[in-house]
């Protein structure tokens, strides 16, 4: 709408009238000189208080910058920020496309492709996030895998009755779950194995074990070492890992377990997890899935000292934003390329014939972190 011409004063003439003396003139011009200073004040103080959406004055844009470490409020801000993401721009991994600008899916799998699709850190009975994500894989096809602490806090058979069987649970018919050490707190992992039975076990009753999806090799392993005799080459389980890898062919591998060996998160690198990455990085594997830090985070490929390595480097995901409460980054590791702070989701793998797509699916808001047709060795 045009700009209304501003009014001279209340005292302005009519055309007809006869002209006002001087005086009366003059006041008139003073007036009108006041009236029109004092619009035009106005309307640059509004001009400067309506900043862009999302904008800090200056100019400055907030978006994508992770909080401090600290996670603690500052003054005039929500105690639930939105969640932030960070990368590292262009050293961040070829082939991904880490973005806030949508929340779609991958394109369709071809058909026979299959799905592979989780998270770890899920069932809180303190927290809706594991509501969240439920629904999440309420819309996913595929098999559905853990990353560990499954039913917070103590991994009891009530915990997983009432916290995790309420929303996960609906999907326990196709989920190959791994254990974490909070699902190791109450009797001895009875909680964890009473729930999910054979699918969570080797043929010998073990915590660790392998499957077959399409055509790759799926290795899932207990990483509370402390529990099962140990992690090293010489312990029962590394024994197993040994055998299992020699015997499989798969041109692709994926491995699942709780702690990761390289992480941003407030646990920070844990190095004892170097037991299993040693052989399976001498094997060729792919990709690794951990959870323990509350977040989402990806990494380049790398080998078992951090190393950045682009040909024979294995790519790990740090998802532990199944449900429980989200946890900050106090720093930045070497070759961190993503890091999803304060939002929840599930990790989606399509698993082709010599390569994969992965993709971070957010609920409740527009992040998304996708990679397509990325190759394996």
């Amino acid at each position: 709408m045009p700009d209304k011409p501003i009014p001279s004063g209340p005292d302005e003439a009519p055309t007809h009238a006869p002209p006002a003396p001087a005086g009366s003139q003059a006041r008139n011009l003073t007036l009108g000189a006041i009236v029109f200073i004092a619009a035009l004040l106005l309307l640059l103080g509004a001009t400067r208080i309506v900043e862009p959406a999302g904008l800090e004055p200056g100019g400055s844009s907030s978006a994508g910058v992770a909080p401090g470490a600290s996670g603690t409020p500052g003054p005039g801000t929500s105690a639930a920020p939105a969640p932030a993401l960070s990368s590292n721009g262009p050293s961040a991994s070829a082939g991904f496309e880490p973005s806030g600008s949508s929340g779609a899916f991958s394109p369709p799998a071809a058909i026979g492709d299959p799905v592979l699709v989780g998270a770890g850190d899920i069932g809180d009975c303190a927290s809706d996030g594991d509501e969240k994500t439920a629904a999440l894989l309420d819309g996913t096809d595929g098999t559905v895998f853990t990353a560990g602490d499954n039913a917070y806090q103590k991994g009891s058979a009530q915990e997983f009755r009432d916290c995790y069987a309420p929303n996960w649970g609906r999907h326990l018919a196709r989920t190959r779950p791994a254990p974490g050490n909070h699902d190791w707190e109450r009797d001895g992992l009875a909680g964890y194995l009473g729930y999910f039975g054979a699918s969570a076990q080797g043929p010998d009753g073990s915590s660790w074990y392998s499957y077959d999806l399409g055509t790759w090799h799926v290795i899932v392993l207990d990483s509370t070492c402390a529990k099962v005799g140990g992690c090293d080459p010489v312990s029962a389980q590394g024994q197993w890992l040994a055998r299992d890898l020699a015997a499989s062919n798969a041109r692709c591998t994926l491995a699942i377990f709780h702690h990761p060996r390289f992480s941003s998160g407030e646990h920070g690198d844990l190095r004892e997890m170097d037991a299993f990455w040693r052989p399976l990085y001498a094997a060729g594997v792919d990709v690794i899935v951990n959870g323990h830090d509350h977040d989402y985070e990806r990494f380049a490929p790398q080998d078992p000292d951090g190393r950045a390595d682009p040909d024979r480097g294995i790519r790990q995901f740090v998802v532990g934003t199944g449900g429980t409460r989200l946890r900050n980054f106090p720093r930045v590791a070497p070759n961190s390329d993503v890091r999803l702070q304060g939002g929840f989701g599930v990790l989606k793998f399509t698993l082709h014939d010599g390569s994969y797509d992965a993709e971070f699916i957010a609920a409740g808001n527009d992040f998304r972190d996708r990679g397509t047709a990325l190759p394996c060795h």
